[in-house]
């Protein structure tokens, strides 16, 4: 018997609005928010995983049609969806997790009831949940010191908090490329090594 394998593709969906931009100045004291962290805000309350499942569909059929729909349809799944991090993690097979990938990264809007624009950024493709969970707690964990030591720099415009390759490099910060997407080159072998899933 052949067991069937999966992927697990953790995303982050992104809220970026015009009134957020790092270009505009400043103008209350609300507005001291850095723009990283502006634009990972909280989901509406409702966006669920129903929701997010009805969206990859609508996508994977826009995209791929009735061959795609298909070829999801036994496997997808969104296994976590946390509305107060905007982040999930949808199984799918592992023949066709570039189907749900790409109709994810073409999403540009939320459907009804919440229509909203969005960007769904897909963060890590694994072949166990575990790794995957992982990967969100690390995420979270800098994001969280990244907006401390954006606090604490009270002098740094908004703009100044977006990490770019020069800055980046410049401080020393090694996790720069994980959290920008560029991928280790060594990450799609890696996918196979944890196949547990």
């Amino acid at each position: 018997m052949v067991r069937i394998k999966h992927r697990y593709l953790l995303v982050n969906i992104l809220y970026p609005d015009a009134k957020y931009s790092p270009l505009r100045p400043a103008a209350t004291a609300g507005d001291d928010i850095p723009y990283t962290v502006q634009f990972r805000r909280p989901s509406p309350d409702q966006m669920n995983g129903g929701l997010l499942m009805r969206l990859i569909r609508d996508g994977v059929v826009e995209l791929f049609g009735d061959y795609g729909s298909g070829k999801i349809a036994g496997s997808l799944q969104v296994k976590y969806f946390s509305s107060a991090t905007s982040t999930a993690i949808i199984r799918v097979s592992r023949e066709h997790y570039r189907l749900v990938w790409s109709a994810l990264t073409l999403t540009t809007r939320l459907p009804r009831p919440v229509d909203q624009p969005c960007v769904i950024q897909v963060v890590r493709v694994s072949g166990t949940i575990r790794k995957a969970e992982e990967e969100a707690i690390r995420r979270a964990r800098l994001s969280i010191r990244r907006a401390e030591a954006a606090a604490k720099s009270s002098s740094v415009s908004i703009a100044g908090t977006i990490p770019t390759a020069s800055t980046a490099a410049a401080a020393g910060d090694d996790d720069f490329d994980m959290i920008n997407g560029i991928e280790d080159p060594d990450e799609l072998g890696d996918l196979d090594d944890d196949d547990d899933g």
